[in-house]
């Protein structure tokens, strides 16, 4: 990936997932990556290839909207990466969840990096990285990556 901030255009599932390996390269244990766009845009493809290139199993990935966290890694050892799905709360409440059931602050202490879908409401913090998955039309995704200030 070129020099922060990233613009790229994604025309396919696996651009996507690559674009979320070079990213996987960027990133430190502890890092929060905080993942905004529409139903459909792309979220789920692009933690599939975090989780690849972190080292965990891509197959593994999927949409946590229902059980609102996964994690994924080897058994037995702190999670590679942590992937929470906020859409089912409601944007108020985000923060406290956040903060405390969800277990994300506990995560990031442990060295997982941890993927927000749905930050909205939380607030990033400096260092954090923000992406954003824009579709443009059927045929093309922009992402965008950058960091907090």
């Amino acid at each position: 990936m070129k020099a922060l901030p990233i613009d790229r255009l994604s025309r396919s599932p696996e651009e996507t997932r690559r674009a979320g390996r070079e990213l996987a390269a960027l990133l430190a244990p502890g890092d929060v990556v905080l993942l905004s766009g529409p139903l459909g845009a792309g979220k789920t493809e692009l933690v599939r290839g975090l989780a690849e290139g972190l080292g965990a199993d891509p197959a593994e990935v999927a949409s946590p909207t229902f059980s609102l966290v996964h994690e994924y890694g080897p058994s037995g050892s702190p999670p590679l990466l942590l992937h929470a799905d906020l859409y089912r709360l409601p944007e108020e409440s985000r923060a406290a969840a956040a903060a405390g059931d969800l277990g994300l602050v506990e995560a990031r202490g442990r060295g997982s990096v941890v993927v927000v879908e749905w930050p909205e409401g939380l607030g990033a913090e400096s260092g954090d990285w923000q992406v954003a998955l824009c579709p443009g039309n059927e045929e093309a995704r922009r992402i965008v990556v950058r960091r907090a200030p």
